[in-house]
């Protein structure tokens, strides 16, 4: 059962990151991985063109919509206005989270965080959820692994839904889900998988433990 944590309409569940540079067939990832059981998808795209950004979010959103599956869009807060997204995932140096929650009225907005210190500001600042990571070493995310042990500390000091990032994997999801985690975001341990969907059914089914 996916836990309802927030203000907004996002529910803790199963977070799929998607990154055309990475994966360019991701809009099939994204069909594959919902049959799967992903809630949450994300669109990341940093080195893409505004309007291929924009067409391929419009692809994403239809798809979402009709399985009634979250999306965000990662940075643009423009761009998930323009596609209708449901949310937008902010980076530190991006957009301030104030001024997004004026232009995206209603909807989720989400920051990364790398520490207790900016956990709690993004609580503070109106975040409706934060990614923490990475968790684990991984080249899609950089920055010094954080380790396990930030979940807990993290999860005791915040009230918002913690998704964690960062080299997770089926190995060990089940570990950072009991640290305290709300949500697992992967990116290659679906987008690389061999059977997306059998991929995503296994992260899945723990991610509702």
């Amino acid at each position: 059962m996916i836990k309802e944590l927030s203000k907004t309409s996002f529910k803790a569940g199963f977070y799929l990151i998607v990154c055309p540079e990475i994966t360019p067939n991701c809009v099939k990832i994204v069909q594959e991985a919902i049959k799967g059981g992903a809630e949450i998808v994300q669109l990341r795209a940093k080195e893409m063109a505004d309007d291929k950004v924009f067409a391929l979010a419009k692809r994403i959103r239809a798809i979402t919509k009709e399985t009634g599956v979250f999306f965000i869009i990662n940075d643009r807060v423009d761009i998930a206005l323009a596609a209708d997204a449901d949310g937008v995932h902010l980076g530190q140096d991006d957009l301030p989270i104030k001024a997004a929650k004026q232009l995206l009225e209603g909807k989720t907005i989400g920051i990364s965080t790398h520490s207790l210190k900016e956990a709690l500001k993004a609580q503070k600042e109106g975040a409706d959820y934060i990614g923490l990571g990475p968790i684990f070493h991984t080249e899609t995310k950089q920055g010094k692994a954080l380790g396990i042990e930030m979940i807990t500390r993290v999860k005791k000091a915040i009230k918002i839904p913690i998704v964690a990032i960062g080299g997770i994997n089926k190995n060990n999801a089940e570990g950072i889900l009991k640290a305290g985690a709300d949500s697992i975001a992967v990116v290659s341990a679906v987008c690389n998988a061999k059977n997306v969907k059998k991929a995503a059914q296994e992260l899945a089914s723990l991610n509702r433990l």
